[in-house]
């Protein structure tokens, strides 16, 4: 629920900062990290605000840094296919 209404209000073009959301430049422009924390879980979900749209890259159960790397790579490639697609430059 709480990863739904964050998503809502970023959707609606509110500004989230820290500890719910941190700036991700390393994947690209207008990147960022969602933090979701429930019983069990840290979640992190990688996405790009666009202004038409919220662009969810990945969603990361978060164990370890090493698995990091991997999904930071994936939302890099994510990226460039979407904005491929689209025909954007970033």
């Amino acid at each position: 629920m709480e990863a739904g209404f964050m998503l809502r209000r970023l959707q609606e073009g509110a500004a989230l900062a820290m500890p719910h959301a941190r700036p991700m430049p390393t994947i690209g422009p207008r990147c960022w990290e969602l933090r979701v924390r429930d019983a069990d879980h840290n979640w992190r979900i990688f996405y790009r605000a666009d202004a038409d749209a919220l662009v969810v890259l990945a969603v990361h159960d978060k164990k370890t840094e090493r698995a990091l790397k991997t999904v930071l790579e994936t939302c890099r490639a994510r990226l460039r296919s979407y904005d491929a697609t689209l025909g954007r430059q970033r």
